[in-house]
């Protein structure tokens, strides 16, 4: 049982979507999967499971609020997280944020329970994996973590999340495939080519039969 009991009411949702998008050739938040863009898919996933969320980019076309980098330069997928989290500070009795990937669109309805569930201390972060494989970026983050996030972003070169991780208390949560017509989806499936998009269809299709 968890020492650390947080529900919706305690967690802010913030979806990473303020990347380059170079191998895509285009913003992958406007981007259609289906009927709708990857950044609906993932709202439409996220907005159930948090008291409220945001979007880490410049401007957004859906209406929630755009929560630019406050780290300038592009600095990675930590300059995103370190946004959330003091998005996530700002707001009342929020004390932990979670991040998600605008270009993964099939992951877990129940992501943000499990990972909540994981924590035994309001210092520990948790992160999903999933077939044996890490997935940083997914992960829920305590908001008082900010200010040591953007002093390390200032001093660390490489930026890697998995780095900034070892730096802390950390708990796993592994998610299982999830069963389709087709075959065994790994929910943390992500587009970032128009190849994996093509792919992505396909796996929509089968979720939807």
């Amino acid at each position: 049982m968890t020492e650390f009991p947080l529900d919706r009411s305690d967690i802010a949702g913030v979806v990473l979507a303020g990347g380059r998008s170079q191998r895509m050739g285009r913003d992958k938040a406007e981007v259609m999967l289906g009927t709708d863009s990857l950044l609906r898919h993932v709202l439409f996933r996220l907005s159930p499971q948090v008291i409220s969320v945001a979007v880490n980019a410049d401007a957004v076309a859906e209406d929630v609020p755009a929560v630019p980098d406050r780290i300038p330069g592009k600095a990675g997928p930590m300059a995103g997280i370190h946004a959330a989290m003091v998005y996530g500070a700002g707001l009342p009795a929020i004390t932990h944020v979670v991040t998600v990937s605008v270009d993964c669109p099939f992951f877990p309805i129940d992501l943000v329970a499990r990972l909540a569930a994981a924590l035994e201390r309001p210092s520990q972060i948790a992160v999903a994996t999933s077939a044996g494989r890490s997935h940083p970026v997914f992960g829920l983050w305590p908001v008082t973590l900010a200010a040591d996030l953007e002093a390390w972003i200032a001093t660390d070169e490489k930026r890697r999340v998995r780095d900034f991780l070892l730096r802390h208390d950390v708990t796993e949560v592994a998610f299982p495939l999830h069963p389709t017509r087709a075959s065994l989806l790994d929910p943390f499936f992500n587009i970032n080519t128009p190849d994996d998009l093509i792919e992505a269809q396909r796996w929509l299709e089968a979720l939807r039969i």
